[in-house]
């Protein structure tokens, strides 16, 4: 597993999470249980700390870095390619595909950044909200019928956790 010690750093990592072999995993870096860690994702850890909550997904190329601290929620869903730098994203979100938070930014329980965004240097994205764009703009509510959809996403990752650790193996 691609996990470093930096400084007396050390990664922990929870039980039941699953991390690609070459996504990069360093320093004062805590990930919960039952996560999913996909390919080519950096998770940098030495100048400050990164939590990521239980069940959380961290998809494809996505970068987590921070000057101080980086908090994640439990079921938090990120995107392909999305940075998320020195920011805070509550429990349940999802940060759309090639989104950007910027340092101090706030996302919400529950909210969605949508694909593309810019979450702006110590902006705030409140619970329960939809934001798009560049910068990132309130577009509507989160209503009951996305927060289903967004839980039947967040059930295929978890689900997704158990066959890469199970049933993934090299060949060639």
């Amino acid at each position: 597993m691609p996990v470093y010690e930096l400084n007396g750093r050390k990664p922990e990592i929870g039980a039941g999470t699953w991390v690609s072999p070459s996504a990069e995993i360093i320093g004062d870096v805590r990930i919960g249980m039952n996560c999913w860690i996909g390919p080519c994702a950096v998770i940098r850890g030495d100048f400050g700390t990164i939590i990521i909550g239980d069940g959380t997904a961290v998809e494809d190329g996505v970068v987590i870095h921070t000057p101080s601290l980086v908090s994640i929620g439990t079921q938090v869903t990120i995107g392909h390619a999305a940075v998320i730098h020195g920011s805070t994203v509550g429990d349940f979100a999802v940060i759309g595909m090639n989104s950007t938070l910027g340092d101090n930014a706030q996302v919400g329980r529950w909210s969605i950044v949508a694909e593309h965004s810019l979450v702006k240097k110590n902006q705030v994205v409140p619970d329960f909200k939809l934001y798009a764009g560049c910068p990132a703009v309130e577009k509507g509510d989160i209503t009951e019928t996305y927060r289903e959809v967004m839980q039947m996403g967040k059930q295929l990752y978890n689900e997704l956790v158990n066959q890469y650790l199970s049933t993934l193996r090299q060949t060639g």
